[in-house]
Parts: structure tokens; sequence; C-alpha cells
């Protein structure tokens, strides 16, 4: 609550530092090529099926070749770990907002049997000010929706980094953005407990060899950086599991 007040109190901070920054940051585009792969000889039959939604992040916004992006990477380190072959799919919207994520992206991806989600949003929520009881609707909906469609998988949260380490962002606008993440952060983590969902923290360290040349999103030393923070709670107990029975059969 406090967060949220005091980032109300500094909105006019926003507003005028805003404003700056977006007429001055380079607008990035995805990379091209293809958005599916496979990792290990996963062509046939994949041991995971991972499925990589959300904003800009999942977009691959910031690395020049798709194979940098999020989704590959954290095939390549999920193949890495568990020697399982794995099948994977991004699905990234530039600027979504976890009620985008619910209302136009969810209802129209194809019905694959992903076994694991990692959902990335959440930031643009916080950059466009949305207040609590807004990314309750959205984000809340958004996990409602997933763990309907795809009620078998191990689905994963990544939240907003740490604004206050961003380096296109002047001081007294990361400032502001920080409190914000803050409430989304918490209130994140509180819904994807209650629904199912695993959160994972906020990444530890953010260095800015990890940020693209725009400053704001992640380069491909960031993503890979990423795709290891969460390698081991995409994997959780479901692969254990399934390794304990592999090996008693």
């Amino acid at each position: 609550m406090r967060d949220a007040v005091l980032s109300w109190l500094m909105f006019p901070v926003y507003v005028w530092q805003g404003v700056g920054i977006r007429r001055r940051i380079e607008r990035m585009r995805p990379p091209e090529g293809r958005t599916s792969g496979s990792v290990g000889g996963a062509a046939g039959d994949p041991d995971i099926r991972l499925l990589v939604l959300g904003d800009s992040s999942a977009a691959g916004v910031g690395v020049e070749r798709i194979e940098d992006s999020l989704a590959p990477n954290l095939a390549r380190r999920l193949h890495a770990l568990s020697g399982r072959s794995v099948f994977w799919r991004t699905v990234g919207s530039n600027s979504a907002v976890s009620s985008d994520l619910r209302d136009f992206i969810v209802p129209n991806l194809a019905r694959e049997p992903f076994t694991h989600i990692v959902l990335s949003v959440g930031t643009n929520d916080l950059k466009n000010f949305h207040g609590a009881r807004r990314f309750k609707r959205g984000f809340g909906g958004l996990l409602y929706a997933l763990k309907a469609r795809f009620p078998d998988a191990r689905i994963v949260w990544s939240p907003p980094v740490d604004m206050l380490r961003v380096p296109a962002l002047p001081r007294g606008l990361a400032h502001v953005l920080e409190l914000r993440a803050r409430v989304i952060r918490r209130l994140g983590a509180r819904l994807c407990l209650e629904r199912g969902v695993v959160p994972s923290v906020t990444i530890p360290r953010v260095e800015p060899a990890g940020f693209s040349r725009d400053g704001f999103h992640a380069s491909a030393e960031g993503q890979a950086y990423v795709a290891g923070h969460l390698a081991a709670y995409v994997l959780g107990d479901r692969v254990a599991k399934a390794d304990q029975s592999l090996s008693s059969s």
C-alpha cells in the first residue's frame, strides 16, 4: 500500500521524465526468424513442450537473432540440465499488458500439448501505471485462462526486473517505476500461488551488459542469464518425478 501511495505522489515525475524518455529511446523490433524449434532431437515426440508467452521480452526485442531470445535459450538450458528433448515456441507481443494476453493472445493460441509455460508479463502494466485492481483483473484472468486452456502444464511467471538497474531510465523515473514494480510483484506472486502458477523471484543480478543498445530490453547475454535463472523453476518437481518413474520401470 505504501509503495502505491508514494508512486502516485511522484506521478508528476513519471509524466515529465516519461515523456522525455519516450522521445529519446530507440524503438526496437523483434528479431526475424522462426518462432519455434527443437533441441535434442525433439522434432518427433519431445519430452518437454515449452511455450514462452508474453510481452517484448518473449518476442525477443533487444537481440539481433531469434536464436538469442528467451525461448530457445531456455530450451537449450532445459536440455542441458535434464538431458530431455525440448520443443519450444515463443509468442510475444510488443507493449502487451496482461489483459491483452488474456483477451487476444491466449484465445488464439494453437491447442498444442505444452508441458511447460513461461509467462513474461507485468513490465508494461507497471509502465502504464495500472493500479492493483486493474492488474488483478488482467493478470488474474490471464492465469485462469492459461490454466483452463493448458490444465496439465507447469506455468512459471517471470516478474519485472529491478527498475532501478535499468540503464535507460533516469533516476527519478526509475524510482517511481520500481515502486509500481513492487506492487506488481507482490500481487502477481500472490495470484500465482492462489491459482496454481509458480512465481519466480526477480532475477538477482542486473548488469549493464545484460541490456541491449536501447538500455531497456535484454541483450543476448541478458536473455541467456534470464534463461539460466528460470530453468530451475521450469523444471521443478515434474522432471524429477518423471526420472524416478523411469528409473523404477
